[in-house]
């Protein structure tokens, strides 16, 4: 499923630094993940990124947007057509 930015965000972009698939922007009042480019960093890294680097926690699994892995590398492969799954 792609990861969405709680309201727990403190509008670092620390997050938006280290998405490998530039789905991380700055939104009004907080940073905001697009879910037609969040892959959770499948074919780039073993976990999400932007959950790692968070030093509040901010981003998390959106429960309303539920993809399977499988689906997740296919996302990968249209948003990265030159590159490798690792």
């Amino acid at each position: 499923m792609a990861y969405k930015i709680s309201d727990e965000c403190i509008g670092c972009g620390a997050c938006a630094a280290q998405c490998p698939n530039n789905a991380i922007s700055e939104g009004d009042t907080q940073y905001k993940i697009d879910p037609n480019k969040c892959t959770e960093c499948v074919g780039f890294y073993d976990s999400p990124q932007c959950a790692g680097i968070c030093p509040v926690e901010a981003p998390g699994s959106d429960p309303d947007k539920k993809e399977s892995k499988d689906q997740l590398l296919a996302k990968f492969k249209k948003l990265n057509p030159d590159k490798t799954p690792k």
